[in-house]
């Protein structure tokens, strides 16, 4: 099995990071291979909707030359993703939005008037981490999420949010060292 972790934070070694590194640290004990992406060392343009993508065969991918050509070829090769961002202004971060929007390149989901029967398949993790110390205090951003997720036919298995990091880094919370090993040893055992 292969896990690709992507941290879509602007901090290389922020709490995001430190979550997504754990997570996939213990998968891979359990067997898995690894993988993980910090989008704070990748140049993601955002997607220009030129549709350039779904011309003529459909099967073009983007017509951007940016490292996302990267992250398509990951993700053609992984069984489960993981994908951790910082919860900013209620909702993911900006690299998750841009990553999450130029999927429309790779995938095309039914809903669109470019469908073809390419589903992703693949499991998702949601990862969020927030200052506010109440986990629901953004709950239906949550729900929103994993239903557009789950619309671009990932089988997304949790949500894990991870609440009041303002209080002290997630390092240093010996409740989460628990939660997350049981979290990467899940992805690897289902």
């Amino acid at each position: 099995m292969k896990i690709i972790g992507f941290i879509a934070s602007p901090r290389k070694e922020g709490n995001t990071a430190w979550i997504i590194n754990q997570i996939l640290e213990e998968a891979q004990k359990q067997g898995a291979e690894t993988q993980s992406w910090s989008f704070g060392d990748l140049d993601i343009k955002p997607c220009r909707g030129c549709l350039g993508c779904h011309k003529d065969d459909g099967n073009r991918g983007c017509l951007i030359n940016d490292d996302m050509q990267q992250l398509y070829n990951a993700l053609a090769h992984a069984d489960a993703l993981v994908l951790g961002s910082p919860v900013y202004m209620g909702q993911m971060s900006a690299q998750a939005k841009i990553f999450t929007d130029r999927l429309f390149a790779y995938i095309s989901p039914r809903f669109s008037p470019h469908f073809k029967e390419k589903a992703m398949k693949k499991k998702l993790l949601l990862v969020f981490t927030q200052g506010n110390p109440d986990a629901s205090f953004f709950q239906e951003y949550f729900d929103y999420t994993k239903k557009m997720f789950q619309l671009l036919e990932f089988d997304v298995k949790e949500v894990l949010v991870v609440a009041g990091m303002r209080d002290r880094p997630a390092h240093e919370r010996k409740d989460l060292h628990t939660v997350l090993k049981d979290v990467g040893s899940s992805l690897v055992s289902e």
